[in-house]
């Protein structure tokens, strides 16, 4: 399957100024296939492919000699092959050997023409770990690091611009419909960069393909086996696995059982937080007479693993950059449509046509609308007036705002009235399944849902075409 990330891969190998780099991304996103498969397979003659969970020796080795010309030696008996300028080093769970990001340092300055990457799910749980026990005075013994080491193995320091990175996520909608149909992706990019509407066929296939997504979501595996069967019951038996496996993550790098438990009762209680009259997420909802300040670990723990997307209230009157106002006010999403489909347990077999009380609520446009936000690296934000009013999501942009209401069929703007009287904007989205559409007298855009990655992907012109002079 395609994955966008294969361009900024080339663009990085192409790059004459490239360090080595770091890929970071929760589990199951496909960070090793794209760098194996994607990009070493077509970009590269040779490459070292290093697993450091699978492969003991070489950790345990990077572990005690975090030098790259002991690295590099090491490697080219390890792996019987020769090591030069073309050759891809590519270092995989680095979480299992920190050390090999003290040696990024010396690879970026001692080898730059040697191209060097490093991935893993939970590399920034653990830097966060050891600076926590560096502060905390602490020396957590390991079994793999020789004895002459371990007074300073803990002493770790991030290289501080020597490395060029990249956050990956699950496969957006777009790389979806790409995977599943290429000629409708085609039409449809065609059509939003023409500013032009699906014709009516054509629409109905793109909201099935779109409500296929929001079952399957963008976990590679669960893609390809619902592509392969065409059974989003099967995609979702394979989400299962990886929902319970994100849970056992939990217990790795945390400070004690209750705080485990804790970033546990979070991520499983996103849908029902989000699906209360009220979508704050309310700590009390999960402990009685707890608050936010109890909840900053497994908070940081989930955000740092890149398993939750936090949106932060901005209120009435708000300027560029947006900051959040309180800390305690703020809303939860999942970053996979799939996991939030799984976790909410509903019935999605009649969710495009139905109104049935048994199907999900307009929730799930919101989680899939913040998905693809966060994916193109935009902070999420939810502004609210003085009463009810209120904008699911708010684009903070240097060149003015754009509110963004996201709503099953066509649904009143209320709130954006409101919104103007105290705020000025480009214009205003709103995401349905209806058609495409401009209205000049309201100064809306409306895309379909399956438009939304490629008006993310153009927003800069959109932003020329749609704006108020």
């Amino acid at each position: 399957m395609e994955r966008t990330i294969l361009r900024e891969l080339i663009e990085w190998k192409n790059d004459p100024r490239r360090k080595p780099l770091l890929i970071t991304g929760a589990r199951q996103v496909g960070k090793t296939y794209a760098v194996q498969e994607l990009f070493a397979k077509t970009q590269f003659k040779k490459w070292v492919f290093v697993d450091f969970r699978r492969d003991a020796a070489s950790r345990r080795y990077v572990k005690n000699h975090p030098d790259p010309k002991a690295i590099l030696a090491y490697l080219e008996v390890a792996y019987n092959t020769e090591i030069d300028k073309d050759t891809l080093l590519f270092f995989d769970e680095a979480q299992e050997a920190v050390q090999i990001l003290t040696a990024a340092k010396y690879f970026c300055q001692d080898y730059p023409e040697l191209p060097v990457i490093i991935t893993g799910s939970l590399v920034r749980v653990r830097l966060k770990q050891l600076e926590r026990d560096e502060r905390d005075g602490k020396i957590r013994l390991d079994p793999e690091i020789e004895p002459e080491n371990q007074d300073g193995h803990n002493n770790f320091l991030y290289p501080v611009g020597k490395l060029d990175t990249l956050d990956m996520r699950g496969m957006t909608f777009d790389e979806f419909l790409l995977a599943r149909n290429k000629k409708l992706h085609s039409l449809v990019q065609k059509s939003v960069l023409e500013r032009k509407p699906l014709d009516s066929g054509l629409h109905e296939m793109a909201l099935d393909a779109f409500f296929a997504y929001l079952q399957v979501g963008g976990m590679p595996e669960a893609v390809a086996v619902y592509l392969e069967t065409q059974s989003t019951l099967r995609a979702q038996r394979v989400l299962q696995g990886i929902f319970d496996g994100y849970l056992s993550d939990m217990a790795l790098y945390q400070i004690s059982s209750a705080t485990i438990s804790r970033t546990r009762m979070v991520f499983q209680n996103i849908y029902q937080q989000l699906n209360k009259e009220n979508k704050n997420f309310k700590i009390s909802f999960l402990e009685k007479g707890k608050r936010y300040r109890d909840y900053l670990s497994p908070f940081d723990w989930l955000e740092l693993a890149r398993l939750v997307n936090k949106s932060h209230l901005v209120k009435e009157r708000v300027t560029y950059p947006l900051q959040e106002n309180e800390e305690s006010l703020f809303r939860v999403y999942l970053p996979d449509c799939g996991l939030f489909a799984f976790e909410s347990g509903a019935d999605f077999a009649s969710f495009k046509d139905s109104l049935s009380s048994n199907t999900p609520s307009g929730i799930v446009f919101e989680n899939y609308v913040a998905e693809e936000l966060v994916a193109r690296g935009y902070p999420l934000f939810y502004w609210k007036g003085k009463t009810t009013s209120e904008m699911e999501f708010l684009l903070g942009l240097p060149s003015g705002f754009i509110p963004i209401d996201c709503k099953k069929n066509k649904g009143r703007l209320d709130s954006l009235d409101a919104f103007r009287f105290h705020n000025s904007d480009l214009f205003a989205l709103k995401v349905s399944q209806n058609p495409f559409g401009y209205s000049k007298e309201k100064n809306l855009l409306s895309i379909p849902f399956y438009d939304l990655p490629f008006f993310l992907d153009d927003l800069p012109r959109f932003i020329k075409d749609f704006s108020r002079k």
